[in-house]
């Protein structure tokens, strides 16, 4: 192969840059052509294909979004779009193409592969969803900027003696609610995973209180419910409290990524490009006990299986479990 492309899809997610950028150093490695198709499935449809070269990707791992754009395309999933993506890339001489998304790019992915060329995803998510892999690019970052927001809330909180309930992002899943929550000293986690009941979160926040604590904080995964639901029946159980809601949104989406993103989704753009040109295809690179794996993207969509640290939100529990 003499040309590669990479696209990235869905929601961004800090690291896509990072990933984006060993890419192309290690496609120039190799005498490879990296071509950046922007704005997703959608550019891929319609030539959107930009070469891209060291000016520009030499300041992107600190930068966070995605530098080639990402939009939602669901029309990607009839097969006139498929095959069409499939000529562009020929009439183009791409030989192989170089996914960087969560499920729904991956089922993107599979679909070219099915049509004979060659695809290889890279995980990246905030929301740390996809089956299979330990770490998505991008949950890190956000989770820290999670953790930063409900620290500082946290110092208001407490200067009044409230309680907070801070709805954090993760679509269905509930890996950022969790690792934020622990990471913070949270009353209680909420998350699609596991029931919960008012009366048990109301009597965390309550026996917090009444051994000292000043203030309460309830992380909120946003699969569970919404924030303004959430305070309006919490409210109902504990009407001594000042309760108060927060959303915090699309502020964990953006920013600098963490160093472990960066590095994570350095070892993944290089391994990919080694990968597909090897001849491998109908796969995604991710992590599994803090090493590089390689999974099969027909069996991770298959399984749908995700997983969330048990351990932790048993660990949170536990924690605040006083009589």
């Amino acid at each position: 192969m003499r040309r590669l492309a990479v696209l990235t899809s869905g929601g961004d997610a800090p690291g896509m840059n990072a990933a984006i950028r060993a890419v192309v150093e290690e496609g120039l490695h190799h005498e490879v052509d990296i071509i950046g198709v922007q704005h997703g499935f959608k550019g891929l449809v319609e030539g959107d294909y930009l070469p891209l070269g060291i000016n520009h990707v030499s300041q992107s791992i600190r930068r966070g979004g995605t530098l080639l754009y990402s939009a939602r395309f669901p029309e990607f999933r009839e097969l006139d779009m498929q095959k069409k993506a499939v000529d562009q890339m020929t009439q183009a001489g791409i030989e192989g193409l170089i996914v960087i998304g969560g499920d729904g790019s991956f089922q993107g992915a599979l679909a070219l592969t099915k049509l004979g060329f060659p695809a290889v995803g890279i995980p990246a998510t905030i929301d740390n969803d996809i089956p299979g892999t330990e770490y998505t690019i991008g949950f890190d970052s956000a989770m820290s900027a999670a953790t930063t927001a409900i620290d500082n809330i946290s110092d208001t909180a407490a200067s009044h003696n409230r309680t907070f309930v801070i709805e954090v992002m993760g679509r269905n899943a509930g890996d950022i609610a969790i690792w934020a929550g622990v990471a913070t000293g949270a009353d209680a986690i909420l998350i699609p995973e596991e029931e919960f009941f008012m009366g048990d979160i109301v009597r965390r926040v309550r026996s917090s209180r009444s051994h000292g604590k000043d203030h309460g904080i309830i992380v909120l995964a946003e699969g569970v419910m919404g924030v303004e639901e959430f305070v309006k029946e919490y409210a109902k159980e504990a009407p001594e409290q000042d309760v108060r809601g927060v959303n915090l949104s699309h502020i964990q989406r953006g920013g600098s990524p963490t160093g472990r993103d960066r590095v994570f989704a350095t070892l993944m753009g290089a391994k990919a490009v080694d990968l597909i040109l090897h001849g491998q295809s109908g796969i995604y690179l991710g992590i599994s006990s803090e090493e590089l794996a390689v999974f099969d993207i027909v069996e991770t969509l298959e399984k749908n299986e995700h997983k969330v640290r048990d351990d932790l939100f048993e660990l949170n529990q536990a924690l605040t479990d006083r009589y």
